[in-house]
């Protein structure tokens, strides 16, 4: 497991395909914080987007590589204020 402290506010998370998912906000618990630039638009836009630690694979550098593919990573994000089962 990575060691969440190694992640720091700015940091590109990419998926395990290299594509852009977000920015980081900050690490809340065992979620990144992503910054609500990247939130898109329409329903999703103007909020800040959460990705669980656990799909984190590796930090290369000022990268959190994601261990989806970025397509399948942002069906994995938890919106704030969502239902936690």
């Amino acid at each position: 497991m990575v060691d969440s402290s190694q992640i720091r506010e700015h940091m590109d998370v990419i998926g395990a395909d290299g594509a852009h998912v977000g920015t980081v906000d900050r690490v809340e618990g065992n979620r990144i914080k992503l910054t609500k630039q990247d939130s898109g638009e329409g329903s999703h836009g103007g909020h800040h987007h959460f990705i669980s630690l656990a799909l984190v694979a590796d930090i290369e550098g000022n990268r959190v590589r994601l261990s989806a593919n970025g397509d399948v990573a942002v069906t994995f994000e938890e919106e704030a204020g969502g239902s936690q089962a």
